[in-house]
Parts: C-alpha cells; structure tokens; sequence
C-alpha cells in the first residue's frame, strides 16, 4: 500500500498541488471485474476543497485520472448493510454510482474518511444511509467490546509466563549468594525472604503516609485542570459553531470571487481576440487607395503598390478561425481584401502585358559598325525596366499562380519577335564578310553549291598557290568570325537567363543546378570522352519551365546560328574542321567562364550544333575517303607519289595546324584511321591500274613516303598505320628486288631453279647431274653466257633503268640498289653451293667471284654520282 501510496502522490497529485488522504480498490458493482483506485483528496492550497477521484492503471503501468468529482456534489452514501460486511456500497452524486470495494476494511476506512470530512470542510452536508454512527466516528459497538475484552484476558492469560531477561538473572544469583547458609534448607529460605519483603512493604507504605500531603495536592491541581480542560472545550465548542457559519460564508466568497476571475479572463481574452482582428484586418487607407487605382506609371507609384500588395497579403494570410468568419465585420473585410486584390491583379496583369508588347515590337537599328567589331544586341536596358516589378511578380505568384503562369508565355511570343528581328540584323553581315559578295546576293551564295569533287575542282591547291593563299585567308576570317559571333552570344543568351530566372523565378523552390561532372577538370581528353562529348547534355536536365520559355525565346537561334555555320563550311573546302574546333573551343571556355552559368541554354544549342558539326565533318571525311577510293591513275603519270597520299598528307598537315591549340581531338583520330584505311586501300588499287609500272615499285614508294611523313609528324593514333605501312615499305621492295634481279643473270637463273625442283622432288643431289636437261654440258653451255663483262653490262642496264622509274622525291634508289647487291651476291653464293653439291668434281665455276661482284657494284655506283 506504501508503495501505492508514493506513486500515486508523485505520479498524480502532488503535480496538481493535492494531497492524498485516503485510496480504495473498487469495480463496478455487477459488471466486468475492472479495478480501479478511489481517491479521497484535498487543495493544498486555501480554502480546501475536498474531491473524489477515480484513478485508472494504462498497459504501461502508469496511473491516469478518469473521472474527478468535488466532495460537495456528493449527495448521498449508501453503506449497504455494514453489519454483514458487505462490500458493496453506492455513491450519489448527480447520477448514483455503485461500486464493490476489494476489501471490508478499505471499506469502512473510505467511508469513514468521508463522514470526516462531510463534518469539517462540508457542514454535514452529505447523507450516510446504512453507515451507524460508531463506525463512522472510529468507535466499536458494546459486543464487540465485550468480545475483544475476552480475547485480551485470554491472551494474558497464555503470556503469564516469561522468561527472565539476564538482568534479572543476575540478581536472582546475587541474592542467593547473599543466602548461601539458607539455599540448602528451603523452609528457611522462604521464611528469610518472607521477612525482606514484609520489610519493604512496611518502608512503602511509611513512605506513602509520608507523601500523603503531596498527593493531596496533586489531585487538587488536577481537578483544577480538568475543569479548565472543560472550560476550554465549552469556549472551542461556541468558536467552532461560529466558525462553522463563518466557513460557509468564505467558501460562498470564494466560489463568488472564482466567478470573478473566470468573468476577467473571459473579458481578457475577448479583447485579445479583438484587438487581433482589428490589428491584423486593418490595411491602411493609403494602401487601399493604391491598390484601387492600380497605377504603376512612376518609381514611386510602384514602390507605393508593391508595399500595399505586401501589407494585403499579411492581411489575407492571418490565419482566422472558422467562427470568426460569420462576423458581418470580418466577413466584410475579407470580401473587400479579396476585391483589392483582383482588381491590382488585372490593372498590373495589363499593365506588364503592354509592357512586354512595347518591347517586343522594339524597332531594331541597322548595324553600323565596322564588320571587325560586330556586337550583338543588348538587352540591359529591357531588363532594367522589368526589374523593379519583380516584387510584384513575386507577389502574384503566390497569390494566384493561375494568373502568373500565363505572363512568361506572353513574354516570350513577344520577346521571341525581337529575337528573331535582332538576329538576322547580326548573323547577316557575318555571312557576306564570309562570303566576300555584298548584301543583295548573299542568298544567291548560300543556294548556289560549291564544287567539291576532284573532277570537277580539286580539293587542295599546290602550296604558295594563289588558291592556297585565299584558303588560308579564308581560314582565318571563318575562325575569327566563328569565334566572335560565339563570343558575343553567350553574354546576350546568359543574361536572358538570369533575367528571366530572377523575374518569373522559375527556379523557385527547386534543387539547386549542378555544374556537370566533366567541368570539375579542365582541359585534355580528361574532361570528356571523344565519344560523348560533355557538350551535349539533355535539356531535360535545365529545369523544365526555363527550357521551355527560352526555347520559345531563342527559336531562331538556332536557325540562324545553323545557316551561319552552313556558311562557314562552305567558306573553305574543311571548313567544317574549323567550325567543329571551334565550337569544342568555346564551349570549354564557357564551363571556365565565372560569368556563364552552370548550365545555360547556350550550351545546349551548342551543343546541338556541334553534333551537327560532327555529322558535317563525318560527311566530309567519307567523301576524301570516297575519293581517295575511287581515284585513277593519270594517263601519263609513270611512277611516284600517288594523288591520294598527296591528299592525305596535306589534309594532315592541315588538321594539325588546325587542331594545334584544340582542347579535344577525339574525332580527328577516328577520321585519321578511316581516312589511312582508304589510303592504303587505294595504293594497292592504283598500284595495278598501269600494266607499263611496276606495282610493287610505286607500292614500295608510296608505303616508304606516308612511313617517312608519320615519323615526321608523331601522331599517337596512327602508330599502328605507321608500324604497317613500313611493313608494307620492306615487303614490296623485297618483291621489287628480286623480280628486277633476275634480269642480269636469266637463264642461269632458270637453270638452277629447275636444279633445286629435282632436289625438292626427290632426285639425289649426286644424280641431278645425270639429268639430260641438267647435265655438266648443259651447266657448262649456260656459265659460258654469262661471262664478267656481261654481267657488269646487264648490272648497269638494270641500274639506268631503275634510275629511270624510282621518283627523285623519295631518294630510294641507293636504298634499292644496296639491296640488290645483297640479294645478287647471296644469289650467286647460293649457285656456288648448287654447283659444289650437285656437281662435286666436275671442276666448274662461274667466270666471276664475290669481289669481282662487289667490285661491279662499287664501279657502278661511282660512275653514277
């Protein structure tokens, strides 16, 4: 019960400053056993006032207050027979609750606690029916006294015994020490005791006679007492009667003056409430009046309609509730707010609409300036006369977003007017200062195509040319101009942005834009892969309203910019190379500019015009590679440099001078390989095209000069075509070689191929001999043709006429003519061992030897320096 007790004066009463007096165990009488504690409990604060509390235990083991009931509404106390000891017993208040206690001694503790307080804090107010008088006041009935008078005597009489304690002990042992003559005889023992005690009662009872005037006195003085005590009760008895009235008068004031103090807070909060409504509904008469009249003419008037718009939203964003609504006061208020607004709604919706008209239909002036400082057109001033009603746009994107979402359309239908005006006005002289023609034929030049086959105007001009020279003239102006028009775009097109941003925040509410992985390095192939290029994001990753409202904005843009670069291309025979470096050039620039934006809609029409770029300067390297595939060979061309190496060669060096300060070079390297396939490609077709030529000779010179030109240029990506065409360079002269060897020594030359076909057939090498077509006769007859000045002859026959067909240009031939003098005397070692083997002992040699062979060489060389 302790432990009930401190929790719930901790849990539950003490918070609410009330004092426990007293708890029971109940459940409702004739239902669910569901106990519950009955709580008696007291203010402990003045004036006290007594409640009944009906405490509940959750799942959680915690205690929680149900019910509550004053003391005073308690009407009646039904005790339902105490004498049988029932437990069941009913309280009365405005409705009869009946409850069954868990114990008969919580019962009669409970209700006597109650009858207790009934007579000190309620004046007897409260009813007890079957509750007697002895049990509600503590005290037992005659029987049961009667009854617990003998259950005393009979348990005294069972405590008559009881041990001695070792005090007493103790002086049982001292007085039989002092006896110790008397212990043995018991008789006299008990006679000598007898006598001691006969002693004391005498010396008691003198001391008593003695004292008799003491205890006179102080009964005396107890009588005296007690009639004060009596005195005493009969004056508390008349004070306590008195206030007994008294208390029911301060209990009557207290109720009064709670009355009181509920009448004040009322009051109180009423004027709190008023005070609210009239504070946060009031909008000044200036504000109103500015609001009424919509006039946005001046600075001034627009800062005086942007508070006023201001202070009506804090007005109708006062959160009010719903019964405040019914006031005819309120309710006028808030039809006048809603009025205000709709009415500033329309007069600034028409007033920024013929704003945006006025700009739209902006007359735009002729461009005057020379063409070397082409500027495109500023908006600056456009902008500066929207920005100060952007509060007001603010405004009314929040208050009616239906409204809003209809003026960035109406902006862009009539910006996108000015646009397209102001950039046919700036792509236009760029495209004649390309051109070179004046303003009246400029669509003559854009439809007229320019020759571009090899048969009917060549590709390339020979170097120091005229014709090199105008396309090195034109190669320049289409960089300069290129660059300079992407120059003077990204100002124009990120300003729009940013305006159109911070006007019609678009990007209000949304994620923060994220500037692309590949920007965070800079420069190399490190920032983009040759294949997806960084340039070319998706829209879709711009939030989606900006990218529509400046795709209707800038929808010429990109026609323009595409004609401008259609022209570009045709400037210059690649000009589609510049336009694609250009392009890749600026916009890497733009990622490292601190003035361009993330992700701005110029990047992603550059981004789609270098995929067209792209797709242009593939069609131009598909048709070199057609064209390098599909040439012929001239009629009187007998040897050389092939056309198509001369056009790859220079289509290099030209790439290269191009790409030299390029920040990306992935798809020169591609067109490198697919132009080099077509090359080799077209060596081994032309090289059979003129029966008069050797093949392997002009293979041999070709392979050897585009090997020498890669050395010369170190490109990374064509070290495999490198690697093959010196492949190819070592195996057609090594066909070119021993084709042309043949010629000085023929028929001996047949005579010991066919030697080394019986051998290879079977034949012994010992019996070749005894061949008829391979006899020592037939061996003898062919050495006698071939004496040592016939040979020398035949040697420097074939040197004049390798001289004749070997172009200067490659400076092959002592290459050519060193080999042929290794695989000449190899040749003729190779007979010498034939000859040994096959013919051993016959005794026939050559007319000439190895020196004499070299000596032929050595001469002929000298003679031809």
């Amino acid at each position: 019960m302790s432990s009930l007790w401190s929790s719930l004066e901790k849990d539950v009463f003490n918070p609410q400053k009330k004092r426990l007096l007293e708890t029971i165990h109940v459940w409702k009488t004739g239902k669910k056993k569901k106990m519950s504690i009955l709580c008696v409990a007291v203010d402990t604060f003045m004036p006290m006032q007594p409640f009944l509390v009906r405490v509940k235990t959750d799942r959680g083991e915690q205690y929680k207050i149900a019910c509550r009931w004053p003391l005073a509404e308690l009407k009646l106390v039904d005790g339902k027979t105490l004498s049988q000891a029932s437990l069941d017993f009913d309280l009365q208040f405005d409705k009869v609750y009946k409850w069954t206690a868990s114990s008969f001694d919580e019962k009669k503790t409970f209700i006597r606690c109650l009858w207790k307080l009934n007579h000190r804090f309620l004046a007897s107010s409260i009813t007890f029916v079957n509750v007697p008088s002895c049990v509600a006041e503590g005290r037992q009935r005659p029987q049961e006294d009667r009854k617990d008078t003998v259950e005393a005597e009979s348990q005294e009489e069972l405590s008559v015994y009881q041990e001695m304690t070792p005090r007493e002990a103790a002086d049982v042992l001292k007085l039989m020490e002092e006896y110790e003559p008397l212990v043995n005889n018991s008789v006299a023992f008990a006679e000598q005791l007898t006598n001691d005690l006969h002693v004391l009662d005498e010396a008691n009872l003198r001391a008593i006679i003695s004292s008799e005037k003491q205890v006179t006195q102080l009964m005396s003085s107890i009588d005296e007492a007690l009639a004060e005590v009596a005195r005493v009760e009969e004056t508390l008895q008349i004070y306590d009667e008195l206030l007994g009235s008294v208390k029911q008068q301060m209990d009557h004031i207290h109720q009064e003056n709670s009355l009181l103090h509920r009448i004040v807070a009322n009051k109180t909060r009423l004027m709190d409430e008023i005070l609210f409504l009239t504070t946060h509904l009031d909008l000044s008469r200036d504000h109103c009046d500015a609001l009424s009249r919509g006039d946005l003419s001046s600075p001034s008037r627009v800062k005086a309609c942007i508070a006023a718009a201001e202070a009506l939203s804090g007005c109708m964003s006062i959160e009010i509730k719903p019964g405040y609504r019914k006031l005819q006061s309120v309710a006028e208020k808030l039809i006048m707010f809603e009025t205000l607004k709709q009415n500033f709604e329309n007069s600034f919706i028409s007033h920024i609409t013929s704003i945006f008209e006025l700009q739209g239909n902006a007359q735009v002036l002729a461009l005057g300036q020379p063409i070397e400082k082409l500027s495109a057109p500023s908006h600056r001033l456009h902008h500066e006369e929207l920005v100060p009603y952007t509060p007001l746009m603010a405004w009314l994107r929040n208050t009616n977003p239906v409204l809003f979402c209809d003026l960035p359309k109406v902006y862009a239908q009539n910006l996108s007017r000015l646009y397209e005006r102001e950039f046919k006005a700036f792509f236009e002289p760029a495209k004649t200062f390309l051109l070179g023609r004046r303003k009246g034929s400029l669509q003559e030049s854009l439809e007229k195509p320019m020759v571009m086959g090899s048969r009917q105007q060549s590709r390339w001009s020979l170097p120091g040319s005229r014709e090199d020279q105008e396309h090195m003239l034109d190669k320049s102006n289409v960089i300069k101009m290129l660059e300079q028009v992407l120059r003077e775009l990204q100002p124009l097109c990120t300003a729009e942005q940013q305006f159109i941003e911070n006007f019609f925040q678009l990007s209000h509410g949304a994620a923060e834009l994220q500037v692309p992985e590949a920007s965070a390095t800079k420069g190399g192939e490190s920032m983009a892969s040759p294949e997806d290029p960084p340039c070319t994001k998706p829209r879709n990753q711009l939030e989606e309203p900006i990218t529509q409202l400046l795709s209707e904005i800038f929808s010429c843009l990109e026609p323009e910019l595409k004609g401008f670069l259609d022209v570009c291309n045709k400037v210059h025979p690649l000009g589609c190379l510049q336009v694609l470096v250009t392009l890749n050039d600026s916009i890497f620039e733009m990622w490292g500019s601190s003035s361009a934006l993330p992700l701005s809609f110029l990047n992603t029409v550059l981004g789609n015009m270098l995929l067209l770029a792209k797709g242009s300067f593939n069609k131009c390297i598909g048709a070199l590679c057609k064209e390098a595939e599909e040439a012929k060979m001239p009629s009187k061309m007998k040897g050389g440099i092939l056309p198509s190496v001369s056009l790859f060669e220079e289509f290099v060096n030209f790439s290269e001078k191009v790409f030299r300060t390029a920040r990306r070079r992935g798809e020169l390297d591609k067109a490198y390989l697919r132009l080099a396939s077509s090359i080799f490609s077209s060596i081994n077709s032309l090289s059979s095209a003129n029966l008069k030529v050797n093949a392997d000779m002009i293979m041999m010179e070709n392979f050897h000069h585009i090997h020498c030109f890669l050395c010369q240029k170190k490109i990374h990506c064509l070290e495999g075509k490198k690697r093959e065409a010196k492949e190819r360079y070592s195996e057609h002269m090594e066909k070119y070689v021993i084709r042309y060897l043949g010629q000085p020594l023929e028929k001996l030359n047949h005579f010991f191929e066919g030697v080394k076909a019986r051998v290879a057939q079977g034949v012994k090498e010992e019996e070749v001999s005894f061949q008829l077509a391979y006899s020592k006769q037939e061996l003898r007859k062919v050495i006698e043709k071939y004496p040592g000045k016939e040979v020398k002859k035949s040697l420097e026959t074939l040197y004049r006429k390798i001289h004749k067909y070997l172009s200067p240009e490659e400076n092959l031939l002592p290459v050519v003519w060193h080999a042929m003098e290794q695989e000449f005397i190899r040749q003729y070692q190779e007979f010498e061992e034939l000859i040994q083997r096959c013919y051993a002992g016959s005794g026939i040699v050559m007319d000439f030897t190895t020196e004499d062979l070299l000596n032929y060489f050595k001469s002929i060389t000298l003679s031809n320096m």
